[in-house]
């Protein structure tokens, strides 16, 4: 199984009385966003799942795809890493899932997944991806990173 992790691009700062659900992305943000669209576009299998935070700035960021998408409550903002990893059906799935997220949340996933142990997660930039794959060979599970991408790449 794929488990693909895209932080969501740029977003612009809550201001006062401003709701964090709420931030769009900045230009720069709808420019990364689109970038790495494309790139991922190029290798997404057509059967990926994408699950989407509700936040509009992961929205956005996801309808870069033109792919359809499903919103998951669970993966809001400062969600626990176990809500992304039982939302993905991780690593029992078939498809391939497209989590588009947030830090600190998607840090501590691969912080769990890769053994790190941090307790703060890994750093994922704004626009980033990790491609990860669970696979099965002679009878033991494997972990693989196939791709790691920022948007200052594509």
């Amino acid at each position: 199984m794929d488990l693909i992790l895209w932080r969501h691009a740029d977003a612009v700062e809550a201001g006062p009385g401003e709701a964090d659900l709420d931030r769009p992305l900045t230009p720069k943000g709808e420019r990364q966003a689109q970038r790495v669209a494309q790139w991922l576009n190029q290798r997404l299998p057509e059967s990926t799942r994408i699950l989407v935070s509700p936040a509009l700035r992961t929205q956005q960021t996801a309808q870069a795809l033109g792919r359809k998408f499903r919103t998951v409550e669970a993966i809001a903002p400062d969600a626990p890493a176990q809500a992304v990893l039982d939302a993905a059906r991780w690593p029992l799935g078939r498809d391939p899932v497209l989590v588009i997220g947030h830090q600190p949340t998607l840090g501590l996933v691969l912080s769990q997944l890769l053994g790190a142990g941090l307790r703060e997660g890994l750093a994922v930039r704004k626009g980033g991806v990790w491609w990860l794959r669970s696979r099965r060979r002679e009878g033991d599970a494997h972990l693989l990173v196939v791709a790691v991408q920022g948007p200052e790449c594509v």
